[in-house]
């Protein structure tokens, strides 16, 4: 079964009762279930990570290398900061796909720029939790995809 990474960046671990109005009340358990299950349906199977650190989500990305079909990632805070975590993604050379929350383009202007999208496939931005399934689908359609090639 083709696995497919699907790592949460800075405080999502507080989803839920981390401003509500602009997450809502779903919590980082409930889209980690979203996620198994969308990928069970598909026939792949996930990796489910949250950190505050951003080392230990660069470590996590490196280990996608031969481990991991492709990578779903909501960087939230990096997204805007983080160059290790792009050239990470960069260097394991898999289908990316980012995920926010929220439409960061209709945010504050410092967060409508991320350097993360310079490594991703595809983007999803402003669909609620919702948004991580929706990731899982899209993943999943490229990796068929890339068999179909072969």
């Amino acid at each position: 079964m083709k696995l497919i990474a699907v790592f949460n960046g800075p405080n999502l671990n507080l989803l839920g009762t981390r401003e509500p109005e602009k997450y809502g009340t779903a919590t980082l358990d409930d889209v980690e279930g979203l996620c198994a299950e969308t990928a069970d349906q598909l026939g792949f199977a996930i990796d489910f990570r949250q950190s505050n650190i951003e080392g230990e989500l660069v470590s996590w990305i490196q280990e996608c290398r031969g481990r991991a079909a492709g990578i779903v990632i909501n960087p939230a805070g990096y997204t805007t900061t983080s160059v290790a975590i792009l050239d990470a993604l960069l260097a394991v050379d898999l289908p990316v796909i980012e995920v926010h929350i929220t439409n960061i383009h209709r945010r504050e202007e410092f967060r409508q720029h991320s350097l993360v999208s310079k490594a991703a496939t595809g983007v999803i931005a402003g669909l609620g939790v919702g948004g991580y399934a929706l990731a899982i689908q899209a993943m999943a359609g490229m990796l068929g995809d890339e068999d179909d090639e072969e």
